[in-house]
C-alpha cells in the first residue's frame, strides 16, 4: 500500500531532510527507504528503445506513457508503467510515493562534455570580449586555457574539490544527474594529475556522479620551446600514470587551429587507446582540419564541437561508431562563429549529443534546459530531438548507455520531475529553470517541494 499524501509533496514516517544554504529544499538520502513509488506521470518519457545510440526518427520517439508511474527499489527502477503495474508489484508493502501531479518526468540529463572543474571564472575576458576582443586573441596573449592553468596551480586540491562540489549541487538543481568532467586545466603533469585526484575524491562521497577524463588541452608555458618532447615524450607518460592510478576513464584531446594539429593528436589518441583509455576528441570548432575523421577512424567514442564539420565528412563519420558531440553554448555565449550543422548530421543518420560544455571561458553554464533551446531555436532540432541527445545518447557518449538514460526495469534509478505537462514546454520556455524534483539513485537529492512529515 502506498503511504498518504500531503499537497504536491511526498510523506515519510519520519524527517530526513537537511538544509543546504543557497539550494532551495535540498533533500537527504532516504536512508531507511525500501521503495519509492512515483505516480500521476503526466508524461512518462522512458526513452525505451533500441539498445544502440538513436538515430534519424529513433531520436523522435521518446516511450511517452500518460499518466504513468515508477517503482524503485534498492537504486534501480522496478516497474515503469501504469499506476496499477506499480501497485500491483507493490501488494501490501508500504511504499513513500512522490506524487508528480501530472508532471513531465523523465531520466536525468546526461551532460557528456564538461570542463566543469575550474578555479576561478574569466569574467574579465568576457567583458574585453563584449569591448571587441577575440576568444582566439584573448589566448595568444596569455588568457584563455593559460589562464585558467594558473588558476588551477595557485589553488589547493580542498579548494578544487569544494568547487566541484558545488557545481555538482548546480547540475542537479537543474536536472543534470550525470556529467563527464575534464582535466585540461593542469597542462603540465603534475596539475593535470592533481585535478583528476580532486575528480576521483569527489566521486568518492558526492550525491552527483562524474565520468573523468584526461584531457591535454595546450602546452604548457614552460615546455613551449619542447613542444615535439612535451607531445611524443611527456604526455604518453602521463597517460601511463592516469591508467595505472586508475584516474580517468577517456582521453580527449584539442585538435584545431591554434591548439594541437592532426598528427600530433593522432599520436596521443594512439597512445591512450594502447593504454585502454576510451577516446574522445575537441574537433572542427574553429576550422576545419580532418581531425572529426581521423578522430572517428581511429574509434573515439564522441568527436566534439564539430561546429565546421562538412558535408564531405558524412560518409567517413557514419562508417564509424562515434557520436556527434554538439556543444551551441560556446556559440552562444562567444557571438561569434556558426552552430554546428545538426540537422545534416540526424538526417545523415549520425548518432548526435548535446552537452552544456561548461567551462569558464566559453560557455559557463550548467543549465541542459538552456542548451535544449538553443539546439531547437538554432539548430533546428526537434524538442524530442533535443531530449533524446541530452539523456540516451548522452549517456552512450559516457559509456554508461546500460545504467542511465532511459527509464527502464533493472537501469539506475536516475530521473527528474519538470514543472511542465508537455514535454515541448521545456525547450519552448527559455533561459527558465523548470526543474522541480531530482531523485538520484532511488534518492530524492533535490527537491523545490515543500515537505510535510507523517
Amino acid at each position: 500500500m502506498f503511504c498518504c499524501l500531503l499537497d504536491s509533496g511526498f510523506i515519510l514516517r519520519r524527517p530526513n531532510f537537511q538544509s543546504d544554504p543557497g539550494h532551495a529544499a535540498h533533500v537527504s538520502p532516504f536512508t531507511s527507504m525500501k521503495a519509492l513509488a512515483v505516480i500521476n506521470c503526466g508524461e512518462l518519457l522512458t526513452f525505451r528503445g533500441p539498445r544502440l545510440p538513436r538515430v534519424k526518427e529513433e531520436m523522435t520517439e521518446l516511450g511517452v506513457i500518460h499518466n504513468g508511474a515508477v517503482l524503485i527499489r534498492r537504486g534501480r527502477l522496478e516497474v515503469v508503467g501504469s499506476i496499477t503495474e506499480v501497485r500491483r508489484a507493490l501488494r501490501s508493502e508500504v511504499a513513500h510515493v512522490l506524487d508528480a501531479r501530472g508532471r513531465v518526468v523523465l531520466p536525468g540529463f546526461v551532460d557528456s562534455h564538461t570542463h566543469a572543474l575550474f578555479a576561478q571564472s574569466r569574467v574579465e575576458e568576457y567583458a574585453a570580449r563584449t569591448r571587441g576582443a577575440t576568444y582566439e586573441g584573448l589566448a595568444k596573449t596569455g588568457g584563455g586555457i593559460q589562464a585558467s592553468a594558473q588558476h588551477i596551480k595557485q589553488t589547493t586540491e580542498k579548494k578544487l574539490g569544494a568547487h566541484l562540489n558545488r557545481m555538482g549541487a548546480l547540475f542537479l538543481e537543474h536536472g543534470t544527474t550525470t556529467a563527464e568532467v575534464k582535466s585540461g586545466y593542469g597542462l603540465d603533469p603534475v596539475q593535470e594529475l592533481k585535478m583528476l585526484r580532486v575528480i576521483r575524491n569527489v566521486n568518492r562521497s558526492s550525491r552527483f556522479e562524474w565520468v573523468p577524463t584526461l584531457l591535454i588541452h595546450d602546452v604548457p608555458r614552460s615546455l613551449r620551446g619542447r613542444r615535439s618532447r612535451y607531445v611524443g615524450t611527456i604526455v604518453p607518460r602521463l597517460i601511463d600514470q592516469v591508467v595505472r592510478k586508475e584516474l580517468a576513464e577517456f582521453f580527449d584531446v584539442f585538435c584545431d587551429r591554434g591548439a594541437f594539429s592532426v598528427s600530433e593528436a593522432r599520436g596521443m589518441l594512439v597512445a591512450a587507446a594502447h593504454a585502454g583509455l576510451k577516446l574522445k576528441a575537441h574537433v572542427e570548432q574553429f576550422a576545419h582540419t580532418g581531425a572529426a575523421r581521423m578522430a572517428a577512424g581511429l574509434g573515439a567514442v564522441t568527436v566534439d564541437h564539430a561546429d565546421l564539420v562538412r558535408e564531405a565528412d558524412l560518409a567517413s563519420l557514419k562508417r564509424t561508431s562515434a557520436i556527434v558531440t554538439l556543444l551551441p553554448g560556446s556559440v552562444f555565449h562567444l557571438g561569434a562563429g556558426c552552430y554546428p550543422p545538426a540537422r545534416m548530421l540526424i538526417d545523415a543518420g549520425i548518432p548526435v549529443a548535446l552537452a552544456t560544455n561548461c567551462n569558464p571561458g566559453s560557455s559557463p553554464t550548467v543549465n541542459m534546459q538552456m542548451i535544449l533551446s538553443l539546439a531547437c531555436g538554432q539548430l533546428t532540432m526537434t524538442p524530442a530531438e533535443a531530449l533524446t541527445a541530452a539523456t540516451i545518447n548522452g549517456a552512450w557518449a559516457v559509456g554508461r548507455e546500460e545504467q542511465l538514460g532511459s527509464l527502464e526495469a533493472g537501469k539506475q534509478a536516475d530521473l527528474v520531475i519538470m514543472d511542465v505537462s508537455d514535454y515541448r514546454e521545456l525547450p519552448y520556455f527559455f533561459g527558465m529553470n523548470h526543474c522541480l524534483t531530482v531523485i538520484k539513485k532511488g534518492r530524492v537529492v533535490y527537491s523545490k517541494i515543500q515537505a510535510r512529515y507523517s
